[in-house]
């Protein structure tokens, strides 16, 4: 076990994914989240075979031992994914944050469960503290807990992102028990090409016309994502999921920072 790089890999993930995230949200009122999502995962894919081209790895790298495994991860991810986009349309980025941060709570139980992990009551304290701690912070700023009336889509959004938190765990358990037999590439690799062809079914539903301003931002999101998607991957090699876990509160920090120069 090697933490402090799973750590930094972590952090790096967090960093990546805020930026990728905030894309998204500036495009949430006009884009789809079947659309987006078919953009963050499609323009992931060449990431992913450039970082495989440098390290002279190609060929192992897309080499599925469990093919059902990628399948099953491709569909909890997907989920996950549209869920956490569609929630953008209907609440502000700082909201939707706050709320996925019940995504390490629910990762930590579930790989005691799932995976047989020891679960310290020092490590379910940690997360809990700061799942709170955040939501006191931005207490201002939620409309969940303004005194006005609750708007029916707030709560809409609400159930989408708490929805999508519980995806998410899911998902970092499932990589968890995938890097033991899968190249981090190949997991990556094969969630952004099922999430790209689960996207393109819902086209027939509606895409938006584009601005070159909105395209921009789509590609630079899926670009991201694969950068984060392979940190993400990567940090599972090196230490548990409750060791992890706790470090996605750091994109609260990176929010602010986001917010605050840009």
């Amino acid at each position: 076990m090697e933490p402090f790089k799973a750590i930094s890999l972590k952090l790096t993930s967090v960093m990546v994914f805020i930026v990728m995230i905030s894309m998204i949200k500036a495009t949430a009122d006009i884009v789809p989240p079947g659309q987006a999502v078919f953009f963050r995962s499609a323009f992931a894919i060449p990431v992913i075979f450039g970082w495989l081209l440098m390290r002279g790895e190609l060929l192992t790298g897309l080499r599925a031992v469990s093919p059902l495994g990628h399948v099953w991860r491709g569909v909890i991810g997907t989920t996950a994914m549209g869920l956490t986009f569609a929630s953008l349309a209907y609440l502000p980025l700082p909201e939707v944050t706050a709320l996925s941060y019940s995504a390490p709570l629910l990762t930590v139980v579930f790989a005691s469960f799932l995976l047989g992990e020891r679960l310290r009551l020092f490590r379910i304290m940690s997360v809990l503290l700061g799942f709170f701690g955040v939501l006191i912070i931005l207490e201002p700023r939620l409309t969940l807990l303004s005194s006005d009336h609750f708007a029916s889509e707030a709560k809409f959004g609400a159930a989408l992102i708490l929805s999508a938190a519980g995806f998410i765990a899911l998902a970092q358990i499932h990589i968890r028990k995938l890097v033991q037999t899968e190249h981090p590439a190949a997991i990556a690799f094969y969630f952004s090409l099922t999430s790209t062809l689960a996207a393109l079914l819902t086209a027939p539903f509606g895409w938006a016309l584009l601005s070159q301003k909105t395209l921009f931002l789509l590609i630079g999101s899926g670009v991201l994502g694969g950068v984060g998607q392979i940190c993400l991957t990567l940090c599972f090699r090196y230490a548990p999921v409750t060791v992890v876990a706790p470090f996605d509160y750091a994109s609260m920090l990176f929010a602010l920072l986001i917010g605050y120069f840009l």
